[in-house]
């Protein structure tokens, strides 16, 4: 059986030229490429406290030890993953900076449905694929440096992972949910490409282009209408049917006792109890 097969997805190292190539039509984009790194996101934000500019992608083809969402830990098995970490420098409000983790995770799925994957959004950002099994995670980070704030936009995409080589029963991978495997290289160009385009027009747009994410995003997110439990920090919890993610990003969930509305900052877990 040769690499690149349906059974044996090819897993060689990704080719520096190739996407240099690629970047190199998406003005503002600029690649640093790691044969293995712990975490691109602390690549990334030494970067950026050294004066990284805004569209530095750090891509890890193998990273060890990434780190998702409260910490929890990301890995994958050398050549299966695309990890790639991208330094922004928002110039919108502060007040818009919770609508960031969303947009990422928005626009990472857009650029799976262009390549016919069925990908929606589990509020916040997780990417799901076939129902509710994650294909996609996403850690966004606003880090302090000289030139004043950016935020590291981590993304790690399950590509050629098998079932057996996944470290949870909830995830799933692209060639999992159908044969064979995309190549990584397409993978990582696409997803780059998708979030910096979205990240330029909500940028450009003020209020109305904040609105149109948030009208976008709510169309795509696999979490609205659901019966769902949240769990808090301390142990606590709400459940009750998602209705709405509101004008700041926040989860809009209906509970016997009203309406209870949560940032992402604010859980630890969303879970469908449905």
């Amino acid at each position: 059986m040769t690499l690149g097969s349906p059974q044996h997805p090819d897993r060689g190292p990704l080719d520096r030229d190739r996407i240099d190539g690629a970047f190199a039509l998406t003005p503002g984009l600029t690649l640093e490429l790691l044969p293995a790194a712990p975490s691109t996101n602390e690549v990334a934000a030494e970067r950026a406290r050294a004066g990284a500019a805004e569209g530095l992608v750090v891509v890890a083809d193998h990273q060890q030890a990434g780190r998702g969402r409260l910490d929890r830990v990301w890995s994958t098995p050398p050549g299966t993953a695309v990890t790639f970490s991208l330094v922004l420098r928002p110039s919108v409000p502060a007040a818009s900076w919770p609508w960031l983790p969303l947009l990422v995770g928005h626009n990472v799925a857009k650029s799976l449905t262009s390549r016919g994957y069925d990908a929606r959004v589990k509020w916040p950002n997780d990417v799901l694929l076939d129902g509710d099994l994650k294909v996609a995670g996403i850690l966004v980070e606003r880090v302090d440096t000289p030139d004043g704030p950016a935020a590291i936009v981590g993304v790690g995409i399950n590509v050629a992972t098998t079932a057996e080589e996944l470290p949870v029963p909830t995830a799933t991978s692209l060639a999992i949910s159908a044969p064979g495997a995309p190549d990584r290289h397409e993978v990582l160009i696409e997803a780059v490409s998708a979030i910096r385009e979205g990240y330029d027009i909500w940028q450009a747009g003020g209020e109305l282009g904040t609105a149109r994410l948030a009208t976008s995003y709510r169309s795509h997110c696999a979490t609205l209408g659901r019966e769902v439990r949240v769990d808090l920090p301390g142990g606590g919890e709400l459940t009750g049917r998602a209705v709405d993610v509101d004008a700041d990003g926040r989860l809009v969930v209906e509970t016997a006792n009203g309406q209870e509305r949560v940032g992402a900052g604010d859980v630890v877990h969303v879970r469908p109890t449905d």
